[in-house]
């Protein structure tokens, strides 16, 4: 049975309450929990909060409940947002100078959730618009609406965000329309693009290439951050590069703090799965800027292995897609899935079997607090890594 729809004044966006969280997680598992028993379900949920990308306060919970009573268990709807460090670059006045590199503060949303008594009455919207209010400097966002109220109290550590991006399985405009100050303004599309092969049965050696394991990552992830940076700096901004026609800013999330590493154990919770040799990345020994990470998607079956980050030159690239395919291929798994692959390399890409294509499913959203507007802004390695 619907309830009836309250004013919109009369709530707000609150940091959730240990019993909050955990009534979400309830609210949650009969539409998500999958095979996981509702034990098993708050149980990983436990697990995960505790890991590097969420601990110390990266990863809140947020419940939109009535402002009189803020702690009830009877809130509108929740989601969730992790903390990250991330880059921005903004070009020069001058085309013979590097782009400016500054560390910025950005934030993923996760877990939007209303439950189905409380759908219909625009509630999840309203959250989200209020989200902008907690994750973003406040000078940076226009006047608060008069029939909202009060602005959300300030939450220490939380804010000062300069992008957040979320993935949409709802389609594009129910976050698009969720500004900060209304209508509009919300979190734009950016390149749903997929990239997938048939692993086949050709098979090859190791020769030239270190297996890395969830250990060994941990360094790759530093050294990746570092390329990173220096791209960012030595991007071209011209047309035809970009999925923004003239970028006034560059942005990207960064795989270190645990951000890739939580690919894995989120993905595997609960299952046997193991990849062969406990293997989840792959490097050239004689070009240690080719490389690559993965994690696997068990649903829908059979599972795919999805490439989390990638570093390759076109010269480079059919060789590591070939030990990709080999890694999924000794797990006895049949398909390999790349997100967004940069236009060079989707050309060798389909030279190599790949098949490229736009999602309908998990769309990559961002929106942007910045000087200007989010249609200017590029999302630079808009890839699985940092999905949430």
């Amino acid at each position: 049975m619907l309830e009836p729809k309250v004013e919109l004044a009369s709530i707000s966006l609150f940091r959730a309450t240990p019993t909050q969280i955990e009534e979400t997680r309830r609210r949650r598992w009969p539409h998500l929990g999958g095979t996981l028993s509702l034990a098993e379900y708050i149980t990983r949920d436990e697990e995960m909060d505790v890991l590097e990308h969420a601990k110390e306060g990266k990863m809140i919970t947020w419940v939109l409940a009535p402002r009189e009573d803020p702690t009830t268990l009877d809130f509108m709807c929740a989601c969730r947002t992790y903390k990250r460090t991330s880059l921005v670059a903004y070009p020069p006045s001058s085309p013979s100078e590097p782009n400016s590199v500054h560390e910025t503060t950005s934030y993923g949303v996760a877990a939007v959730f209303t439950p189905p008594s409380k759908r219909g009455r625009g509630y999840a919207g309203h959250m989200m618009r209020l989200l902008h209010w907690v994750t973003a400097s406040r000078d940076n966002l226009p006047q608060f609406p008069e029939a909202w109220g009060t602005p959300p109290e300030e939450v220490a550590g939380a804010g000062g965000g300069l992008f957040s991006v979320l993935w949409s399985d709802v389609g594009e405009e129910f976050y698009r329309s969720a500004g900060p100050g209304g209508e509009g303004g919300g979190w734009e599309k950016r390149g749903p693009v997929s990239t997938v092969w048939e692993v086949g049965t050709e098979e090859g050696d190791d020769e030239g290439w270190k297996w890395l394991t969830q250990e060994q990552l941990k360094g790759l992830w530093d050294h990746d951050a570092g390329l990173i940076r220096k791209e960012l700096e030595n991007m071209l901004v011209k047309n035809g590069l970009y999925e923004v026609e003239h970028p006034t800013a560059l942005v990207t999330c960064l795989p270190t703090n645990g951000v890739a590493a939580f690919q894995i154990p989120r993905a595997t919770y609960g299952s046997n799965f193991s990849m062969a040799g406990g293997f989840w990345g792959v490097q050239s020994l004689s070009n240690t800027d080719t490389y690559a990470s993965w994690s696997v998607e068990m649903q829908p079956s059979p599972p795919t292995l999805i490439v989390t980050r990638l570093w390759a030159r076109e010269d480079t690239f059919p060789r590591l897609i070939a030990k990709i395919k080999q890694a999924a291929r000794r797990s006895g798994i049949r398909k390999v899935e790349v997100w967004n692959l940069r236009v060079g390399l989707r050309d060798v890409a389909e030279k190599t079997g790949g098949r490229t294509f736009i999602r309908s499913e998990h769309l990559p959203q961002i929106v942007w607090y910045g000087p200007g507007t989010t249609k200017n802004v590029e999302w630079v390695h808009n890839e699985k890594f940092c999905w949430c």
